[in-house]
């Protein structure tokens, strides 16, 4: 086994003050005098750091500090039990036995594994008072080394020893049945300790209750994905976390009660029951359908390079939306103030002029020219941002350097968004790679901050400058000419596919394409030299308005058609319809599919039809009728063109709810729009 603690980082019976700072200080000098740490000083700050972010005492007078520190070696664990005990903020009173994790950056996961280990080892009642009779720091380590042994039948043992007698479940006569089928999450910052400790303790409180339970840890050690059979068959969803959930599409439509993870430490009961009465109410929260999440293949362990591709590139979209919206919108409002003729005077305006020194055109030209600056600057960082998010999906934060150099790369040789694109693929696939080297241990610090970000941009923009990036560009111009040149028939061919497109699966994958589509060529857009992408980004967003606005609609006009729920659905469908999200219309596509997704595609269709027709321009990503103002003097086409497209599917769906039989009850797997966030 790894050794992580010895004798000498332990302090049994000690009076270390009343306060959590003296505590780690205390510990962090252990680490640093077994020569596991460079720096105690540095080691607890960032461990103070940490603390302050979450209170790190749990129930039964137990805390458990801990930190990635660039200071640490190697992965050590300290012991102290103390006397008298200090406040680690847990609820039951102060802590008497504190366990410090010093993880150093570049952790590898069986180092992690192994700590993550002994924290979910805490959460056993008989394990903890193994330690608090324990006569010398030896015993400690023995205790501690049995449940982390590399030796499954060791450490199999260790848990046998400590683990009380388990009560038999009780069941109703007759009853087999469980009480209700939860699933659930658990993360944190750091993903050493809580993850686990939040994800067995509302295990085992699951199975004294009868309640089926399965938890997803979403930590440092690593993450099994829950199958998606299995969260398909859930009643409701738990999230104790205190960081997004990865991938929470998989959980869309769920009732949720989502929590920070100290609470699935603290309260699992309470946690459970409200999750089972979440499962009964109709009108609980749900998991809204988040971005960048995939389809899962749980018949396989390793993704498939279309399935990375595909997620890095949702990614990559998702985290270059506000970039694309804090611009687009900007630059809009300094239209709006200053005119078209701001894009030639803005400059001149910002560099002769102040606000206590207006230009002759007045304050609101000023505005103006300050507001499509800052938008325009924002815009220019749209390729980079899509590099450097897509090069995360593969790599995490060590790919970020990499993916924005390839992307500013391409975005110097004119490669566009398909530039970005390919820079960011082969930034993260670099940066993934370099990453998997074995590397002496005093070079693992330097893995994630040196020499991952130099050599994976060496490599990504190396490739960018000197083969890719100018056949690439070459590219880029030939598909805007192209559809700067589409008018007509081609355009609303284009209008028509699109609109089906963000219809047709309600945000699922063949909407997610379309969406990406739009939103990736924004940046090229131009009023007055190059419209067409703006056009698409239109026509893309009234589309994806008209589902929800299409049932309420309907829900109004042949309310007997529709439960009661639904009818309740129709009226928050109003207001996420107008601002372009399309969730509204998940309640009604998932108890009828059949019937209301058809009906969504042909309205759909027709109001992307009519967008490229009429030459209907948005600016901004998302936001829908109140982002008017982006879309120059083309907004009564965009509300006419809506407003038809609604109609149409309203009046449709109404039709097949009266004459086509429904068939047996059916679900569909839908998702919000990426440009949405519930």
């Amino acid at each position: 086994m790894i050794e992580l603690i010895n004798p000498d980082l332990v302090s049994l019976d000690a009076d270390l003050g009343s306060a959590t700072d003296e505590v780690i200080d205390h510990l962090a000098r252990l680490v640093a005098a077994q020569g596991r740490a460079t720096d105690a000083t540095a080691l607890a700050a960032d461990a103070k750091a940490r603390e302050a972010k979450t209170a790190t005492g749990v129930p039964g007078g137990i805390a458990i500090p801990h930190c990635r520190s660039a200071a640490v070696l190697e992965p050590t664990l300290a012991m102290a039990r103390l006397a008298p005990a200090v406040d680690f903020g847990a609820k039951d009173g102060p802590a008497d036995l504190v366990f410090f994790i010093a993880a150093p950056e570049g952790a590898d996961t069986e180092h992690l594994k192994l700590l993550s280990k002994l924290a979910r080892a805490l959460v056993r009642k008989s394990f903890t008072a193994a330690l608090r009779a324990a006569t010398s720091p030896e015993q400690i380590v023995e205790l501690v080394s049995a449940v982390l042994s590399d030796d499954p039948a060791v450490a199999a043992a260790a848990v046998a020893a400590t683990a009380a007698p388990a009560a038999a479940p009780t069941e109703a006569p007759g009853a087999s049945a469980p009480v209700a089928r939860i699933v659930a999450v658990t993360a944190c910052p750091t993903g050493i300790a809580h993850t686990y400790m939040a994800a067995d303790s509302l295990a085992q409180t699951a199975e004294e209750m009868g309640v089926e339970f399965s938890v997803e840890t979403q930590g440092s050690s690593g993450s099994t994905p829950l199958a998606q059979s299995i969260i398909d068959s859930a009643d409701a969803v738990i999230f104790a976390v205190d960081v997004d959930v990865r991938d929470r599409g998989r959980f869309a439509g769920k009732p949720l009660i989502q929590v920070p993870v100290k609470r699935g430490i603290d309260e699992p009961a309470k946690l459970i029951n409200d999750a089972i009465a979440a499962s009964k109410d109709p009108h609980s929260r749900r998991v809204p359908a988040g971005t960048g999440s995939e389809e899962r293949n749980d018949s396989t362990d390793k993704e498939s390079f279309g399935g990375g591709l595909k997620r890095a590139l949702l990614t990559g979209v998702s985290y270059m939306i506000p970039f694309v919206a804090g611009g687009g919108l900007l630059m809009a409002l300094g239209f709006l103030l200053g005119g078209y003729a701001i894009t030639d005077v803005a400059d001149t305006y910002l560099a002769d002029n102040t606000i206590f020194n207006l230009p002759d055109a007045g304050l609101a030209a000023y505005l103006g020219a300050v507001a499509f600056k800052i938008g325009n600057l924002s815009m220019g960082f749209l390729v980079p941002a899509l590099a450097g998010y897509i090069a995360y999906a593969y790599a995490d934060r060590p790919g970020i350097a990499p993916g924005f150099t390839a992307g500013a790369v391409a975005g110097f040789m004119g490669a566009g968004f398909l530039g970005g694109i390919v820079g960011g693929v082969l930034a993260g696939l670099a940066a993934r790679w370099i990453s998997s080297w074995k590397v002496p241990r005093f070079m693992r610090g330097l893995m994630p901050v040196v020499i991952v970000p130099l050599l994976g941009s060496i490599i990504a923009s190396g490739l960018m400058f000197l083969i890719l990036g100018g056949p690439i560009a070459q590219l880029t111009v030939a598909l805007n000419s192209w559809l700067s040149g589409m008018t007509g028939t081609a355009a609303v061919a284009l209008g028509l596919i699109l609109g089906l497109m963000m219809a047709v699966d309600l945000g699922g994958p063949v909407n997610k394409v379309a969406y990406s589509f739009a939103v990736a060529g924004l940046g090229a857009g131009s009023i007055a030299e190059n419209p067409a992408p703006l056009m698409i980004m239109a026509a893309v967003m009234a589309a994806g308005m008209v589902p929800p606005l299409a049932m309420a609609l309907a829900t109004v006009i042949s309310p007997k058609l529709f439960t009661g729920a639904e009818r309740e659905n129709g009226k928050a469908a109003w207001l996420l319809g107008f601002s372009f999200i399309s969730e509204g219309a998940i309640p009604f596509a998932a108890s009828d599919p059949l019937r209301v997704i058809p009906a969504s595609m042909v309205g759909g269709g027709i109001t992307g039809a009519m967008i490229m027709g009429f030459g209907v321009l948005s600016q901004a990503p998302h936001g829908g009728i109140f982002v008017f103002f982006a879309m120059n003097n083309t907004w009564p086409m965009f509300l006419l063109s809506t407003l038809v497209g609604t109609v149409v599917s309203a009046i449709l769906v109404i039709v097949l709810k009266k004459f086509v039989r429904k068939s047996a009850p059916q679900a569909i797997t839908a998702e919000e729009p990426a440009t949405v966030s519930a």
